[in-house]
């Protein structure tokens, strides 16, 4: 008698992946977290078992929230300026680990103000700590409470007083 004997090895294998978030394996998991324990089982072209175990990174998305405060407009890492307080813009960037970084916008604009103060006075006029003795518009920059300009023109009249001599000549009285 003779043996005509063909022997087909099982073979194995790891199967390495890296994956933001989760994973769906070949074995119909969703993963959530890195694992090096998940094996499969499948068949080789010759029928017999092939063993193919996970090796799973999971590197994990990351958010946050960019506070922002500025006066009248800001630009923000999108590329847009903003003329008004936005708490709804979002722009995603690549963390270090490849995967998503979704960052919020959070920004409050204040605006800065602007103002006239029409005076008018007798021979000089004292405006915030400054003596002007001039008719004519003058410009100074305060701040808000807030941190913003706040631009007051003083449009401002200067009368001059004048002096004389009344000579009289009277008899009696």
């Amino acid at each position: 008698v003779s043996l005509d004997l063909t022997i087909n090895n099982s073979t194995t294998g790891t199967d390495v992946q890296t994956a933001c978030d989760s994973y769906t394996w070949i074995d119909g998991n969703t993963y959530t977290s890195s694992n090096n324990t998940a094996t499969h089982t499948l068949q080789t072209a010759t029928g017999c078992d092939s063993v193919v175990s996970l090796d799973l990174t999971i590197n994990n998305s990351t958010t946050g929230t960019d506070v922002q405060t500025s006066c009248d407009s800001y630009t923000w890492i999108d590329g847009n300026t903003y003329t008004s307080s936005n708490n709804t813009a979002t722009h995603t960037l690549t963390n270090a680990s490849g995967c998503d970084s979704v960052v919020s916008l959070d920004l409050t604009i204040n605006n800065s103000t602007t103002g006239t103060d029409n005076q008018a006075s007798c021979d000089s006029y004292d405006w915030n700590g400054t003596t002007y003795t001039a008719s004519g518009s003058y410009i100074q920059t305060l701040s808000t409470l807030n941190g913003c300009d706040s631009v007051v023109t003083l449009t401002l009249t200067i009368n001059n007083s004048t002096t004389g001599t009344d000579v009289q000549t009277s008899c009696d009285s």
